[in-house]
């Protein structure tokens, strides 16, 4: 097979998926057949990176490379894409929305963050964002019927629209002052030969790209938008949609030698350390659980940052392993509360959620490992995620990073142990529950579960993967 060809498969396979959904459609609305097609193209993509893998590294053209890292974080964001489709379909079921059209949405939206992990250029960048932004419009406004959905929809459309204006013009000044739309060298330019012009344009950039990873001060759309899309798209947008950015600029920014130092290091360092705490402080006073994971959010992405920052050796495995015990994390956590929900609306107050263990123990038993996966306690994926980053941390020392990474993550503690003292203690409040368990949800929130734990107690394949992927970025 042409090594052109074979690369370009997963995406090719992503875009005729969504093209046969569409058709399927245009034939017969069938809610389980389109979600039969879309996992199966999903799982095509997923299996034709092994097909990929054997003609790497490639780059088509001046605009995509296809290497170990490429390949990676395409794995990670279809495995995720594939658990909101099984999150998404009984969740669906429910509502009188078209239901069919969710996943062409979906497809779209995971090309586009595919896309973007493999950019290397300034319009391939640009054309995986608007494709990833354009199909999240949709989806976030996806339950018609309901107010708050239009009104995320709305607020998402109308920021995202102005973010993507700036990082455009942010682009153009970079181009201006360098003469070049390649990214490969931009980290090493920056901290040799930075000037006002190129420094102004990153932070414009940045400016684009820190609103889609919602870190301070362009978080402002998280809380309002995660309370009112779907919930399964609210998963997406925690995982496929920041995954797809984040892998962007690590390859955008990473320095194999040592980490980001001057000006970009100093913004970037302000930037993560007041995501730690503005995320974790401001959850404290909520009260509904998607806008508390809005906010942890937040949170998280600063700790990614702190081992993006730190570069060397360890900060790019460092932030790839953080992001895929966080994606399996925060889908599990999501699963949970989409298993819960029923046609009458969200589970997402707290109060929801007061008393579960005598009512639902094996749901309250698996919530409990996501928020302590969350909160970073031992045997779990979020514990050895946060401690590569404090490895990669001490490695750079980045002591004040890392100093405000610990404190934070003490302050976090206090959210998801008010959600757990909630679901253990015992009330004779009579809250209606579903009784019956999905199979595509349970499915996918039982493997989520083995995940939590097998990526905390055994982490050397992973690891390794990442830590061989990660020698190939640039």
């Amino acid at each position: 097979m042409n090594a052109h060809l074979a690369v370009s498969l997963p995406l090719m396979l992503m875009s005729a998926t969504a093209l046969a959904v569409m058709l399927a459609i245009a034939v017969k609305r069938n809610h389980l057949a389109a979600a039969g097609i879309t996992l199966i193209g999903l799982g095509a993509s997923f299996f034709s990176l092994l097909v990929a893998a054997s003609s790497i590294p490639q780059q088509l053209g001046r605009l995509l490379i296809f290497d170990s890292y490429s390949l990676l974080y395409m794995a990670l964001l279809l495995c995720a894409a594939a658990f909101v489709v099984l999150l998404s379909y009984n969740y669906l079921e429910q509502r009188h929305e078209h239901r069919e059209e969710f996943y062409i949405l979906i497809l779209l939206a995971t090309t586009g963050a595919m896309v973007l992990v493999a950019s290397r250029h300034f319009i391939s960048l640009f054309l995986g964002l608007e494709l990833l932004s354009v199909s999240l419009y949709a989806l976030i406004s996806y339950t018609r019927s309901e107010t708050i959905s239009i009104e995320a929809g709305i607020k998402y459309l109308v920021l995202a629209a102005s973010s993507s204006s700036v990082l455009l013009f942010g682009l153009a000044l970079i181009y201006e002052e360098s003469g070049s739309m390649d990214l490969s060298q931009l980290a090493t330019t920056l901290n040799h030969t930075a000037t006002f012009p190129l420094i102004a344009g990153l932070m414009l950039a940045f400016t684009g790209i820190g609103f889609k990873l919602a870190v301070v001060p362009f978080h402002l759309w998280t809380p309002d938008v995660y309370e009112g899309a779907p919930l399964p798209v609210t998963a997406f947008i925690a995982t496929v949609s920041k995954g797809g950015m984040f892998a962007l600029i690590l390859r955008w920014l990473h320095l194999q030698n040592t980490g980001l130092a001057g000006t970009v290091g100093v913004v970037l360092s302000i930037i993560a350390i007041a995501s730690m705490l503005t995320g974790n402080l401001l959850a404290l006073t909520q009260t509904n659980i998607k806008r508390i994971l809005a906010y942890s959010s937040i949170a998280h992405m600063g700790y990614a940052l702190v081992a993006l920052i730190a570069g060397g050796t360890l900060g790019a495995p460092a932030a790839t392993y953080y992001l895929a015990a966080y994606f399996t994390t925060i889908l599990g956590a999501f699963g949970v509360m989409t298993i819960l929900s029923g046609p009458e609306g969200e589970a997402a107050s707290i109060d929801d959620y007061r008393g579960l263990f005598w009512r639902r123990p094996i749901l309250a038993a698996a919530f409990t490992a996501m928020l302590l996966s969350l909160a970073g306690i031992p045997l779990t994926a979020g514990f050895l995620g946060k401690f590569y980053v404090i490895a990669a941390g001490a490695s750079q020392s980045r002591w004040v990073l890392l100093f405000t990474l610990i404190v934070s993550s003490t302050i976090g503690l206090f959210y998801y142990l008010r959600i757990l003292a909630a679901m253990y203690a015992k009330t004779s409040q009579i809250i209606p529950q579903r009784t019956t368990m999905p199979v595509p949800a349970t499915v996918a929130l039982a493997v989520l579960t083995g995940l939590i734990f097998l990526l905390g107690l055994y982490p050397a394949p992973l690891w390794n993967a990442i830590v061989s992927a990660a020698r190939t970025l640039g």
